[in-house]
C-alpha cells in the first residue's frame, strides 16, 4: 500500500523565503487527504502536481488564519471545475460558520455539497475510517482549541506460504479464513495452526501530524511507535522564551517528543519567518533525535 506525505506549506504565520503556511498532503494507496490548509495550498498543489480530484478529506487543526485561509480558494476552485462528489472538512468549532458566512455573503452556490465533522478538543477520538485507516485526533496545546491528527494503518491480513497450502491441498475456500488468522481443521479432524501456515503481516504504519503547540507529553501514549511524526519547531532554542510567549515548540522540544515517543522519523516545519537559514534548526533537532529531516516544500516522504 503506498502512503506518502507531501509538503506543501512548511512556514508559520507569515510567509518568508519562498515558504508558504502550513498544509500537508497525504496520499494513501490513491486516497487524499489534506491536513491544513493555509494560504497558497491551491496554487501549491499545482505547482507540485497534486490532483484536485483526488482529494475528497480535509483535515483543519484550529482557527488561526495561517491554518485555514486557504480553504475558501479551494472549495471555489473545486465548484468552478465543476465537482459534484462530497467534501468532507473536518475541524474544530466554527468551521462550518466560516465558511457558510463566506458563501452566504458571496451569494455563491456550490454545485457539491459539503459535510462538515466537527472535532472536539477535550479528549482524542476517531474522527474518520475506512477499510484501510483510522484518523484520531490529538488534544494539543496553544492559544486556542487545537489537535493534531494521527493517520494509523490497521493491521494487514497474514500472510500465506503457498508451499504450505499446497503441501496439505488446502481448498481455496479456506484461503480468506486462513489469512484471518484461522487455523485449518483437516478432513481427518487434526487441526494445522495458523503460523504454521502463514507469516506475519508487514508492521502497521502511521503518520502523526502534531501542529502549533507548547511542549507537552500528554499524547505521548498515543503517539508512541509512530513511523513518522510531524512537530512543529517555530523557534531555535535561542528564542524559547518566544516560544513559550506564542504557545509554540523550540527545535529542542520537538525532538525531545519524538524520542520519548520512539518515533521512526521526525519531521520539523512551521518556521518563524526570522529565519532565512534552516541548517541551525535542523542542527539543533539532531542533537536530541538523529532521524530528523525539514519539512522542504515539493518533497515527499515515504511513510
Amino acid at each position: 500500500m503506498h502512503f506518502e506525505l507531501t509538503i506543501l506549506g512548511s512556514n508559520g504565520a507569515i510567509p518568508a523565503y519562498d515558504r508558504h503556511p502550513t498544509s500537508h498532503f497525504l496520499n494513501y494507496n490513491g486516497d487524499g487527504f489534506l491536513l491544513d490548509c493555509g494560504e497558497g495550498t491551491q496554487m501549491q498543489m499545482a505547482r507540485y502536481n497534486i490532483k484536485r480530484g483526488r482529494l475528497d478529506h480535509i483535515f483543519i487543526t484550529h482557527l488561526h488564519g495561517d491554518h485555514f485561509f486557504g480553504l475558501m480558494g479551494l472549495i471555489t476552485s473545486f465548484n468552478l471545475n465543476y465537482r459534484e462528489h462530497t467534501l468532507h472538512i473536518h475541524g474544530p468549532k466554527g468551521i462550518e460558520e466560516i465558511v457558510r458566512a463566506h458563501f452566504t455573503y458571496a451569494q455563491t452556490q456550490l454545485r457539491y455539497p459539503i459535510e462538515f465533522h466537527i472535532v472536539t478538543d477535550d479528549r482524542p477520538q476517531v474522527v474518520y475510517e475506512n477499510s484501510q485507516l483510522t484518523v484520531e485526533s490529538i488534544i494539543l496545546r496553544h492559544r486556542i482549541p487545537t489537535t493534531g491528527y494521527l493517520f494509523r494503518e490497521k493491521p494487514g491480513q497474514r500472510k500465506i506460504l503457498p508451499e504450505k497450502i499446497a503441501l496439505h491441498e488446502i481448498p481455496v475456500s479456506e484461503i480468506g479464513k486462513i489469512k484471518q488468522g484461522a487455523d485449518y481443521t483437516m478432513p481427518d479432524g487434526s487441526v494445522i495452526a495458523n503460523h504454521d501456515l502463514t507469516t506475519d503481516p508487514a508492521p502497521a504504519r502511521s503518520y502523526a501530524f502534531c501542529t502549533d503547540t507548547v511542549y507537552t507529553e500528554t499524547f505521548l501514549d498515543q503517539i508512541q511507535g509512530v513511523s513518522v511524526l510531524y512537530h512543529e519547531a517555530t523557534f531555535v532554542n535561542m528564542h524559547r522564551e518566544r516560544a513559550a510567549e506564542t504557545m509554540h515548540s523550540t527545535t529542542t522540544e520537538a525532538a525531545t517528543i519524538a524520542l520519548k515517543a520512539n518515533a521512526g522519523k521526525l519531521i520539523v516545519g512551521h518556521y518563524s519567518a526570522r529565519y532565512e537559514d534552516l541548517a541551525p534548526l535542523l542542527a539543533e533537532c539532531k542533537e536530541v533525535f538523529t532521524n530528523t529531516e525539514l519539512a522542504i516544500e515539493g518533497q515527499s516522504y515515504i511513510i
